[in-house]
C-alpha cells in the first residue's frame, strides 16, 4: 500500500471524509469502509491507498496540537520517520563490530572537545588545539562513520535514499538509525570513539602543513555555545586542561575569519528559531539564536577541514563530492546594487562592465556594507540579508570542483558532517581510499552526477520542510498568546519582503511573520515600484519600503499551514 498523505476526518452526510490538512488545493476523499484504525473526527490521520480505495493507515494526533502536526507534516512530505528492519538489524550489528577495523592514531590522552547546541544529540565533530611557539596545531576529528557504513550495504542504500538528515523543532528524521547516529558513531564525551582526524600546523591564518588518518579519540569536555560566550565575553572560566586548547581554537578561528573577510567572502548574519514544548507537546516559548563568536569559532575550522580535504582529493584527482557555490550572475549583482540604492543603502561604485570575478567580489563587499547598514540603522536584518542572499546562485554537490564563492574557497567539499550528510560520506571513503587507509573501493566516478542530482535534491527538500515547520510552530505559538491576551492586539512590524499584491511583515517579540494585502490597506492605491523595494500610494504619495516600521493587527491564523493574516493596525 503506498501513502497519500496526511488529512482531517471528517463527517458529510452519512459519509466518512478525509480533507488534506497540509495541501490547501487538495480534495477531500471518501474513506471506504474498513473503519479508520482507532481515529476520530477531527484526528490528523495518515492515508493509505490500496485495491479498495483511500483508508487510514494509523491515527497521528491532533490538528491543535503542534508536536502531532510536525509529525503529521513530515509523513506528508514523504519522510519514513523509521528504518526497514533490515536496515536497523545490519546497523545494530556494525554498531557492535565495525566492519573496518583497522589500525588506529590513539589520541584519546589530547584535550578534546565538542561545542554544540544545548538540544544536540549526535556530535560529529570535536576540536583540539595547541600553541607550539608562534604557531598553533589544530586537530579537527570527523566522526568515522565510513568505518560502520560499507559500501553496497543496505544500510548505505538507505543512507544514500535519504541524503541528509531532516530536523524539525523538536523532532528530527536521521540519515542514519539511531544506533549509529546518536550513539556509536556520536562523538560523545568521556567514550572512546573512531574518527577521521584533520591535523593542520597553523601560521596565523596560514597552513603550513596538514596530516589525515584514522582515530582513536576521546572527548572530555561537551560546550555548548551560550556556555562559550560566556567564557568569551568573560564572565565564565574555562577549567584546566581547557583553558589553553580553547583560546588556541579561538586565535586559529579570528585569524581565520579576518583573512576570509579579506577575500571578499560573502557575510550575512542570520538568526534561527529555537522553540520549547510543554509535555503535552504544545509550543510555549521562542527565541532566536543568533551566529556569535562561538558559532564562528567551530565554523572557520570546519570550513578549515572541509577546505583542506578539498585540496588534497583535487590534487589527486580523486572522484568525490564537491560542495559547490558558483559565482553570482553580474546582472544579479547589478540588480542588487539597484535595489539597495532604491532604499538609500551605501553601495560601492558599479563597474561599467562587471565580469564573473567582480561580481563575486562586489557581493562580498556588498554583503559587509549591508551588516555595517543594519547595524547602525537597527533596521531591515531580514529584509536586506535576505535581498543579499536571493541575488546568489544556490550552492549544489557535484564531482567537478568549480569552487565556492560565498567562502571565497577555490576548492570546498563538505566532510565535517557525515552523520547527517551523505557527501561528506563520500569524501570520507575518498580521502581513505586515496590515503591507503581503506581497502573499500572508492566512490565510482560514473555515479557521482546523479548522487550528486540527489543529495543536492535531498538538501532543497529538507530545507523546505524546515521552514514550513518552523512557520507552523510560530503559527501555534501566536495563536496560544492571542487566545490568551486577546486577539485585537497591535503589533509593530518591519517589512521584510514585498510582492504585487502586498507585503510580507515580521512582527512582534517572537519573530512572527504574516501576510498583510495592499486590499486591506483601505483608502489609497498603492503600487510596487520597479525595483520591488517600495510600495507608494498614488493618492497620498506615502511610501513603505523594506525595513520600514508598520502596526499590524492579525485577522486569521491557519496553523496547520503555518499562514498568518494581517490587517493594517487602525492608527496606520
Amino acid at each position: 500500500m503506498s501513502t497519500a498523505g496526511v488529512a482531517v476526518l471528517a463527517k458529510r452526510g452519512r459519509f466518512l471524509v478525509a480533507e488534506p490538512a497540509f495541501d490547501r488545493r487538495g480534495r477531500q476523499v471518501t474513506l471506504d469502509g474498513r473503519g479508520a484504525k482507532g481515529a476520530g473526527l477531527g484526528d490528523l490521520v495518515l492515508l493509505g491507498v490500496g485495491k479498495r480505495g483511500v483508508r487510514v493507515v494509523r491515527r497521528i494526533g491532533r490538528p491543535d496540537n503542534a508536536r502531532d502536526v510536525l509529525e503529521g507534516l513530515m509523513l506528508d512530505r514523504g519522510l519514513r520517520r523509521s528504518f526497514p528492519r533490515a536496515v536497523e538489524a545490519e546497523a545494530a550489528e556494525c554498531a557492535a563490530t565495525p566492519p573496518w577495523d583497522g589500525p588506529r592514531r590513539d589520541l584519546t590522552d589530547l584535550p578534546t572537545f565538542t561545542i554544540d547546541p544545548a538540544s544536540a544529540k549526535d556530535f560529529d565533530d570535536a576540536v583540539s588545539a595547541r600553541r607550539e611557539g608562534d604557531r598553533v596545531r589544530v586537530w579537527v576529528h570527523i566522526a568515522d562513520v565510513s568505518a560502520y557504513v560499507r559500501p553496497d550495504s543496505v544500510t548505505e542504500r538507505e543512507t544514500y535514499r535519504r541524503g541528509t538528515s531532516v530536523y524539525v523543532p523538536g523532532a528530527v528524521e536521521p540519515m542514519l538509525p539511531e544506533v549509529l547516529s546518536n550513539d556509536a558513531c556520536s562523538l560523545r564525551p568521556g567514550i572512546d570513539r573512531n574518527a577521521v582526524t584533520v591535523e593542520v600546523e597553523m601560521d596565523g591564518a596560514d597552513p603550513v602543513s596538514t596530516a589525515f588518518y584514522r582515530s582513536v579519540i576521546r572527548s572530555g569536555k561537551r560546550w555548548t555555545y551560550d556556555q562559550i560566550d560566556e567564557i568569551f565575553a568573560g564572565r565564565a572560566s574555562a577549567e584546566e586542561p581547557w583553558g589553553d586548547p580553547l583560546a588556541a581554537a579561538r586565535a586559529v578561528a579570528a585569524t581565520l575569519q579576518e583573512k576570509r573577510e579579506g577575500q571578499h567572502a560573502l557575510q550575512v548574519e542570520s538568526s534561527e528559531p529555537q522553540f520549547e514544548f510543554d509535555d503535552k507537546g504544545h509550543v510555549v516559548g521562542v527565541h532566536r539564536e543568533s551566529q556569535t563568536e562561538s558559532h564562528r569559532v567551530i565554523e572557520h575550522l570546519m570550513i578549515l577541514a572541509n577546505e583542506r580535504v578539498a585540496d588534497y582529493l583535487a590534487e589527486r584527482k580523486s572522484p568525490t563530492l564537491y560542495r559547490v557555490h558558483e559565482r553570482p550572475d553580474p546582472q544579479s549583482v547589478g540588480w542588487l546594487i539597484e535595489r539597495l540604492e532604491s532604499l538609500d543603502v551605501p553601495v560601492p561604485p558599479l563597474p561599467e562592465h562587471l565580469t564573473p570575478q567582480q561580481a563575486g567580489d562586489l557581493v562580498g563587499e556588498v554583503s559587509r556594507i549591508v551588516n555595517q547598514h543594519i547595524q547602525r540603522t537597527g533596521r531591515g536584518r531580514r529584509a536586506l540579508a535576505s535581498m543579499v542572499l536571493r541575488s546568489l546562485k544556490q550552492a549544489f554537490y557535484s564531482p567537478r570542483n568549480l569552487g565556492h564563492a560565498g567562502l571565497a574557497s577555490p576548492r570546498y567539499c563538505h566532510f565535517t558532517s557525515p552523520i547527517r550528510r551523505y557527501p561528506d560520506l563520500v569524501a570520507h571513503r575518498s580521502l581513505l581510499h586515496a590515503l591507503g587507509l581503506d581497502d573499500a573501493p572508492p566512490p565510482r566516478s560514473n555515479e557521482l552526477d546523479d548522487a550528486g542530482e540527489d543529495s543536492s535534491g535531498a538538501e532543497r527538500h529538507a530545507m523546505l520542510i524546515e521552514r514550513d515547520a518552523d512557520d507552523i510552530c510560530l503559527a501555534f505559538l501566536l495563536e496560544q498568546r492571542l487566545f490568551e491576551e486577546g486577539w485585537e492586539q497591535r503589533f509593530e512590524g518591519e517589512v521584510v519582503s514585498l510582492i504585487a499584491s502586498g507585503a510580507f511583515v515580521s512582527f512582534g517579540d517572537a519573530g512572527f511573520q504574516g501576510f498583510l494585502p495592499l486590499r486591506k490597506m483601505r483608502g489609497d492605491w498603492w503600487e510596487l515600484n520597479e525595483q520591488e523595494t517600495m510600495i507608494e500610494g498614488a493618492d497620498s504619495g506615502r511610501r513603505i519600503r523594506l525595513g520600514d516600521p508598520i502596526h499590524v493587527e492579525v485577522a486569521g491564523v491557519d496553523t496547520l499551514r503555518g499562514r498568518v493574516d494581517l490587517v493594517p493596525a487602525p492608527s496606520d
